[in-house]
């Protein structure tokens, strides 16, 4: 059911559309920690190190199809909350012509530069590298259906759509777990086994999604007499989408950075950190899907030009989440070696320690990446998403930088790390909030909202 967000209680219909996507995220990382707990309990640690390290780089490509699709989907929402239902279907068309071309370069580029991964990840271990290799040359091949699934869902969502997308994530994430057991452990295919089961689930849901999409929403097909997709529709859409799309990438070469920073310290600390950002994602993630659901509720009443309902969900938005990111803190903090066995066998001590030490140190700061979600959030509704992109910058800019000097000494070395993290978190906290102070009136004001 479409969900009108500029209407009825503010806070009520903000999580009431915010928790099936917070269920949505939740099985979407059912895809990666079915992956994490079969390649650990049946094929073991380096098969383990092999594919988080896989997993990272593959966040890093599909973060770019997700920023554009993110991107749109707040042009949609704008449209969604102005009632114009051609401008919406014309920016879902230019959307999905320039999505979809960009994804196609996106896949080519990847299979061309297999090879030079090894180099940039910085992975040593010829075994691990086989392994790697042997996984990344399936799961290249689910760009595609990833592309179609988060497209449809940001389609979804904008409308006020939440509980649709979940559905057909549950049923991919069943799939996937079925299949993993089936390849890995009856058809004995490896780390390629995990890959396939993965993508054969993404173009499931993908296609799925896709047809019942368009039989569901039949304003999102073209229509006689309608004119072929506009060069201004495409230019329009990517004025949002590209910045959307740059943040969401900055944000993870930053990470995938760290990731080959990590790889140097050898097998036990890729591991560990292998573990322990599976375990960052459920952590996180529902502030992460809040601060979603938070935008799409800014646009549409940036839409529809209903500045106070911004402004109070703004606050009840702020207290929501620094609430929940302090209460999984805490439990971070006092169940981390247990999470960490949950990975990882008991006996794999070292690898368990240094994944608490993680978890311990970054998992404490929860409430720093909560805030920097709501504003990268408010931001993008706001047509600012190069604002987004700064603070992007500004916090991954720091962690790589504090990354790569402070694991150089001696005294300190992969600690150095993971205390990164945190300080770019609140250093992009700031600049966001300042700069919120600073122009407040500007970014709220309702000029420019009948048309984008």
């Amino acid at each position: 059911m479409d969900t009108d967000l500029t209407q009825g209680p503010v806070m009520r219909s903000m999580l009431r559309f915010a928790v099936p996507m917070i269920l949505g995220n939740l099985l979407q990382q059912c895809y990666n920690v079915a992956d994490t707990l079969i390649v650990s309990w049946y094929l073991g640690p380096n098969a383990l190190a092999a594919v988080g390290s896989s997993f990272t780089l593959m966040t890093f490509l599909t973060s770019i199809l997700l920023g554009l699709c993110m991107g749109s989907g707040v042009v949609f929402s704008m449209r969604f909350g102005q009632g114009d239902e051609k401008g919406l279907r014309e920016s879902s068309q230019a959307s999905f012509v320039l999505i979809a071309s960009l994804t196609i370069i996106l896949n080519i580029i990847a299979f061309i530069c297999l090879d030079d991964i090894k180099l940039f990840l910085q992975v040593s271990d010829e075994t691990i590298w086989g392994m790697m290799r042997a996984y990344l040359a399936v799961i290249f091949c689910g760009i595609v259906g990833t592309f179609l699934y988060n497209y449809f869902a940001c389609y979804l969502r904008a409308i006020g759509d939440s509980v649709t997308p979940l559905i057909f994530l549950a049923i991919s994430a069943l799939l996937n777990i079925g299949l993993d057991l089936w390849f890995v452990v009856g058809l004995k295919r490896g780390v390629s086994g995990v890959a396939e089961a993965t993508v054969i689930s993404q173009y499931v849901s993908g296609i799925g999604f896709g047809i019942f999409t368009l039989i569901r929403c039949p304003q999102l097909r073209p229509r006689r007499g309608d004119k072929m997709v506009r060069w201004s529709k495409i230019k329009e859409i990517a004025n949002f989408s590209l910045l959307t799309c740059v943040q969401q990438s900055v944000m993870n070469l930053g990470i995938l950075m760290v990731q080959g920073l990590v790889n140097s310290f050898g097998p036990t600390v890729m591991a560990a950190f292998a573990a322990a950002v599976k375990i960052d994602s459920f952590a996180y993630m529902p502030a992460q899907e809040f601060g979603n659901a938070f935008s799409t509720f800014i646009a549409q009443n940036y839409g529809a030009q209903k500045n106070d309902r911004i402004r109070v969900g703004l606050k009840g938005a702020i207290l929501t989440s620094l609430t929940f990111s302090i209460a999984i803190s805490v439990l971070v903090w006092i169940f981390g070696s247990q999470l960490m066995q949950f990975f990882v066998n008991v006996g794999e001590n070292d690898i368990i320690r240094e994944g608490v030490r993680y978890l311990r140190i970054e998992g404490t700061f929860y409430c720093g990446i909560g805030c920097l979600f709501l504003l990268y959030g408010l931001y993008r509704a706001l047509g600012k998403p190069g604002m987004s992109v700064v603070l992007t910058v500004f916090s991954l800019g720091t962690r790589v930088a504090l990354a790569y000097i402070l694991s150089a000494i001696p005294e300190v070395g992969v600690v150095g790390i993971w205390w990164s993290v945190p300080i770019g978190w609140f250093l992009a906290d700031a600049v966001g909030i300042l700069y919120y102070t600073l122009h407040k009136k500007t970014l709220l004001s309702i000029r420019g909202t009948g048309r984008i």
